[in-house]
Order: C-alpha cells, then sequence, then structure tokens
C-alpha cells in the first residue's frame, strides 16, 4: 500500500506548487516519471509476495479434501509464474520478454480457485449434520 505514495508524489510534483518553482519544467517531468517507473518496480516486487502467498494455499489445497486438488496445482503453477517474472525483472531484464510470455498465461491458475469457492464453496460436513469420524 505504500507503493502507492510513488504515485502519489508524482501529481504532487506536476501539482505546480509553489514550493516546486525552483525546478525547471523538463526536471518536473524526468522527476515524475521517475517516481511513476518506481510504483512499476514496487509492483514487480510486491508480486513476490504474490507468488510465494500462493505455494502454502496451494498446499492447503491439496491436503484439504475439501476442494479439488488441482486447483492447488494450479495456484501453485501461477505462484511460479510470479517468481520468474519478479526475478526476471529484477535480475535478468534481457529474458524478461520472453519469461512474460510464459508466465502470463499462466497467472489465471489462480483463477479458478476463485470461482470454485464464490460457486461452490468448500465442500465439508455441514453444521447440521453429525460429524463422521
Amino acid at each position: 500500500m505504500l507503493n502507492v505514495l510513488n504515485n502519489v508524489a508524482a501529481l504532487t510534483v506536476l501539482s505546480g506548487a509553489g514550493f516546486l518553482s525552483v525546478f525547471d519544467k523538463p526536471q518536473l517531468d524526468a522527476l515524475a516519471y521517475l517516481l511513476i517507473r518506481l510504483h512499476g518496480l514496487g509492483l514487480d516486487i510486491a508480486s513476490i509476495f504474490w507468488g510465494v502467498w500462493l505455494f502454502p494455499f496451494g498446499l492447503l489445497v491439496i491436503r484439504s479434501g475439501f476442494i479439488p486438488r488441482f486447483l492447488g496445482f494450479l495456484m501453485m503453477v501461477a505462484g511460479a509464474a510470479y517468481l520468474a517474472n519478479a526475478f526476471a525483472t529484477l535480475t535478468l531484464p534481457q529474458v524478461l520478454p520472453f519469461i512474460e510470455k510464459v508466465a502470463m498465461p499462466l497467472y489465471f491458475g489462480e483463477v479458478p480457485i476463485m470461482f470454485w469457492l464464490l460457486i461452490w464453496g468448500a465442500r465439508g460436513p455441514r453444521a447440521n449434520e453429525p460429524v463422521t469420524e
């Protein structure tokens, strides 16, 4: 959420506030562009956490028995795609176009769990049914 501060700062730089009058217009434009680029890099760093959390979530889905196991595997594949894209963005920009082409379709591996939970939910014992062990 703090990453949004970069966009707010860019808007502030471009607002024409009086304290910015010491800068020329090209300098203000460059600073605003830098802040917008920083926001993009912040999203790349955040995508590491978006990818990492899909591994324990996918493992829980696989072990649960309430939700089909293949959805857990799809989430793990999506997590690996997030991590691969973030790694390539931050360390190997020359291979980023290839990684993005491969990773983009894999991101959608986390979408089926959303629809499954919205439509069917986790199918466990109902509250009024006795639990059999």
